[in-house]
C-alpha cells in the first residue's frame, strides 16, 4: 500500500532548434555539440507557450490518463526556475488554467531536481491523507533564461513540461519505495542564475551578469556523476534493493557523457536506461517527467516494474527516487 502514479502527460513547444540552427547564432558546429553533449535538437517556446501554458497542457493529459477531474486535485506543485512571473507562482497560473479550484498550488525552486522533490512532497502528503490527489509538474522555458552568446550553455537547454498525478493504492506491490535527496549550497557558484537587479541599492548583488544561466561545465560534470551515484547507492541501502532489481532507469537528461559515466560506474544495463536527451536537450525540472510520459505511453513501462529516477541540478541539488510501477 502506498503512493502510485495514476497518470502522466507531457507537452513540448512546436518549434525545433537543431544544432545546425545554432551554427548561425554562436561559434559552434553540429559535430562539436553532438560529440560533447549527445544533443541534436531542442524545443523552443513560442507564442502561447509560456511555462504555465506548457505545464497546464501536460497536466491536462496526465489528468485524462488518470481519469481524475481537475476539481478533485488537492495539491498542485510545479518544479521550475523559469516561470514567466515571480508572483503569482507558476502553480497558481496552472491551477487557474486547468480549473483545479480545490487545490493549493505553489512552485519548487530546485532546478533539475524540481520534479523529484515534488514527488517526495506528494508522497508524504498522501501518506497523511490517502484520499488526496496530487498533481506534480516539471516545466521550463529555459530558452528565456540562457545567454544566447554563450556557446557553453545555450547549446544545452530546451523547453517543455511533464506532469504526473499521484494517488494512493491498496496494492502492496505498487508504491514509491523510497527517496534520497541532497543539496549543497556551498557549491552554488558552479551553476546559478541571478534575479533582476534589486530596486533597493543597498541590496544590489555585485557582479550580476543578468538573468541567465551561468555554469562551470567541467566542475558540474565531476560533481554530477559522483553525486547521483552516491544518491542511488544510498537509496539502495535504505530500501534493500540493488541495481539488479531495477527494470528501468529514467535519469535527468542533461548530457550524454554524464549519463554514460553514471551507467558505467553503477554497472547499469544500457537497455534499461531511457534516453531522449538527443531530441530535447536539458529541460531541467521537465526532463524526467517528459521521459517518463514518453516511456509510459510507448508501453515500455509494465505494472510491477521497479523504476529508478535520478537527477542533479543547480543549488547544488541532487537525488534519486525508487518506485514500483
Amino acid at each position: 500500500m502506498g503512493t502510485i502514479i495514476l497518470g502522466t502527460g507531457s507537452t513540448l513547444p512546436r518549434r525545433t532548434m537543431s544544432n545546425v540552427d545554432l551554427e548561425s547564432i554562436v561559434e559552434t558546429s553540429d559535430e562539436w555539440i553532438r560529440t560533447r553533449t549527445g544533443i541534436e535538437n531542442r524545443r523552443i517556446g513560442g507564442v502561447g507557450e509560456k511555462t504555465y501554458q506548457l505545464a497546464a497542457s501536460a497536466a491536462k493529459k496526465a489528468l485524462e490518463m488518470a481519469a481524475v477531474d481537475p476539481k478533485d486535485i488537492d495539491m498542485l506543485v510545479v518544479g521550475t526556475v523559469s516561470s514567466h512571473m515571480l508572483m503569482p507562482s507558476c502553480g497558481c497560473y496552472v491551477q487557474n488554467e486547468i480549473g483545479a479550484a480545490k487545490a493549493f498550488a505553489y512552485d519548487i525552486n530546485a532546478a533539475c531536481c524540481g520534479f523529484l522533490y515534488g514527488l517526495d512532497i506528494g508522497d508524504r502528503r498522501i501518506r497523511t491523507d490517502r484520499d488526496a490527489k496530487i498533481l506534480v509538474i516539471g516545466a521550463e522555458t529555459l530558452s528565456s533564461r540562457v545567454n544566447w552568446q554563450d556557446r557553453n550553455t545555450c547549446i544545452l537547454f530546451g523547453d517543455g513540461a511533464g506532469a504526473a498525478v499521484l494517488g494512493h493504492s491498496e496494492d502492496p506491490s505498487r508504491r514509491i519505495l523510497g527517496t534520497n535527496h541532497c543539496s549543497d549550497g556551498g557549491l552554488w557558484e558552479l551553476l546559478y542564475m541571478h534575479q533582476s537587479p534589486s530596486q533597493n541599492p543597498d541590496l544590489l548583488v555585485e557582479d550580476n551578469p543578468g538573468v541567465h544561466i551561468v555554469m562551470e561545465g567541467r566542475e558540474v560534470f565531476k560533481h554530477a556523476v559522483k553525486a547521483m551515484e552516491d544518491a542511488i547507492t544510498g537509496l539502495f541501502k535504505r530500501t534493500g534493493k540493488t541495481i539488479e532489481d531495477v527494470d528501468l532507469v529514467i535519469p535527468h537528461q542533461a548530457n550524454i557523457r554524464i549519463l554514460n559515466n553514471l551507467v558505467e560506474r553503477l554497472g547499469i544495463d544500457r537497455e534499461k536506461v531511457v534516453l531522449n536527451v538527443m531530441n530535447y536537450g536539458n529541460t531541467s525540472a521537465a526532463s524526467i517527467p517528459i521521459a517518463l510520459d514518453e516511456t509510459n505511453r510507448s508501453g515500455r513501462l509494465k505494472t510491477g516494474d521497479t523504476v529508478l529516477f535520478c537527477s542533479f541540478g543547480g543549488g547544488l541539488t541532487w537525488g534519486a527516487t525508487l518506485l514500483t510501477w
